[in-house]
């Protein structure tokens, strides 16, 4: 173990593992980097209001619309939690409510037009930091790396 100091004012060093991180470390620092990426790239595409904490919604929101509760289980943010940034986001008119054609009780999140254009940047940016990573490594490795990742999710997710 390496002895890492957080920076805090005391001083208190923290102990963390740098040659072989656990799986919680490596992908909280996956997340963090990608999101610091997206929405400084965003914000530089003329989205600077958009935070990381609108990724819950709007990562997993689909163009006809969808509703908090899918978008709470699909993110893994509290019901309340999504009510609130998707409040955030109708201010910022990103998206809108709608109500449900399948069920007239409940309401839609429905991205607006730029909701939209957002979501096609977003796409764009991610799609290229995918192709960087997959030209870092190997195209073949990337896609294993990828059907890994996903698997491993999965399986996290059924637990």
């Amino acid at each position: 173990m390496v002895t890492v100091h957080n920076g805090d004012e005391d001083g208190v060093a923290v102990r963390r593992k740098l040659k072989d991180p656990d799986l919680r470390n490596l992908s909280t620092r996956l997340i963090f980097s990608i999101q610091k990426e997206l929405f400084k790239t965003l914000a530089e595409q003329g989205h600077p209001e958009l935070r990381p904490q609108h990724g819950a919604v709007l990562a997993f929101l689909d163009e006809e619309g969808t509703r908090a509760t899918e978008l709470s289980r699909q993110s893994g943010t509290h019901k309340q939690v999504i009510g609130n940034l998707i409040d955030e986001l109708e201010a910022l008119e990103y998206v809108e409510r709608r109500p449900d054609p399948r069920d007239r009780r409940a309401k839609l999140v429905v991205p607006t037009p730029r909701g939209r254009e957002q979501m096609e940047k977003s796409d764009a940016i991610m799609a290229a930091i995918e192709q960087r990573h997959a030209e870092a490594i190997g195209e073949r490795r990337y896609a294993a790396f990828k059907d890994a990742f996903r698997e491993i999710t999965a399986q996290q997710l059924a637990q």
